[in-house]
């Protein structure tokens, strides 16, 4: 018989066994267990069959159209299973629990496999993942305007032994109206907040986590809101870097991209630029001077974010000038200074 988990039993078993997601293509594209291979019992037109005789006709009758669409696939499901994992273990689940994966859980065991049921399902794990933004834990944030190189120096904080989370890399944007550029196609709310409780599980809770400040939403992903307001509580370590600097780094960054995708991403700032500037920006584009338009871009993210800066509590922001972009010892001092518990420094 297969062996029924609950959610955090399963949470450690899927480290050493692989998951099998039984729930359709279309359920599975929609959002999934980070790591989960899908497995499909139903097409997403057999699963809709299924679904419209059991709530129009009755129990029975789903049953006998489902168990017409399994018969075919059994050989075939038991060999793309085989092919995820030639070991002998497997965790399988639907979406509640149900016949599903019931009945795949049967036919692998029937092929001598050891199988463990995820009780409650995908909806047990999504609702893990709801709750998880409740947990206690020390968050502190990485600050700072618009082109300080705050995802560079995230990554130099992984190097020196620190616990990140890019929330940008997870969200597939890098949040400004340049931020799809170079990126692939948005995940789903759900599956963006799938990732991030995937990632959150990883890392101790006894340690500092490290996100990069971002507002509520990340192109067109929102941060959950429990989770943000705890951002917004946490500690800020904002980079204060000049102007020109943070200038270069942007049109080095985003210089390369093709002039169309440029001129797209300004004309959608269009209002909150204004049309002089907007049209000044885009002429500069088509003279080759990408410079000059990302400056005028440039003033206007400054006005923002030194407005959402404005409105934290600012005791729980520390101000970190650096006249320089180096990376590396900027990284190195922010670790020192958050680890000082200091409120404020100056140079």
């Amino acid at each position: 018989m297969p062996i029924a988990i609950n959610i955090q039993e399963f949470l450690e078993l899927s480290k050493l066994h692989p998951v099998l997601d039984v729930r359709s293509p279309g359920e599975f594209e929609y959002g999934h267990i980070p790591g989960a291979h899908t497995l499909p019992l139903f097409s997403d037109e057999e699963r809709a069959i299924v679904g419209t005789a059991y709530k129009q006709v009755s129990r029975e009758s789903a049953v006998n159209k489902g168990l017409t669409f399994f018969g075919p696939k059994m050989k075939e499901l038991a060999d793309a299973a085989k092919k995820i994992n030639s070991g002998n273990t497997f965790i399988v689940h639907c979406w509640r629990g149900g016949m599903r994966s019931a009945s795949v859980a049967w036919l692998l065991e029937l092929y001598g496999h050891k199988v463990y049921l995820l009780r409650g399902g995908y909806k047990s794990f999504r609702k893990a993942v709801l709750e998880s933004y409740n947990d206690e834990r020390e968050i502190l944030i990485l600050g700072g305007r618009t082109g300080s190189a705050k995802t560079l120096i995230l990554k130099e904080f992984i190097k020196l032994g620190e616990q990140v989370i890019d929330l940008e890399a997870l969200a597939h944007h890098k949040g400004s109206s340049f931020g799809a550029l170079g990126e692939k196609p948005q995940p789903s709310q759900e599956m963006f907040e799938n990732e991030l409780f995937s990632h959150l599980h990883k890392t101790d809770k006894n340690k500092t986590v490290w996100l990069e400040d971002e507002s509520g939403m990340i192109g067109s992903r929102a941060i959950p809101k429990l989770f943000y307001e705890k951002m917004r509580g946490s500690r800020t370590f904002f980079l204060d870097i000049p102007f020109e600097l943070r200038l270069n780094y942007l049109n080095e960054e985003y210089g390369k991209f093709d002039s169309e995708d440029l001129k797209n991403a300004i004309s959608r700032i269009t209002k909150k630029l204004g049309g002089l500037e907007t049209k000044t920006a885009l002429e500069a584009i088509d003279t080759g001077d990408t410079k000059a338009a990302f400056e005028i871009c440039l003033k206007y993210y400054d006005k923002t974010y030194d407005y959402g800066k404005n409105k934290r509590e600012p005791k729980t922001v520390v101000i970190c000038p650096f006249d320089a972009l180096n990376i590396e010892g900027i990284a190195k001092e922010i670790i020192k200074m958050s680890s000082s518990k200091i409120n404020h420094i100056e140079r």
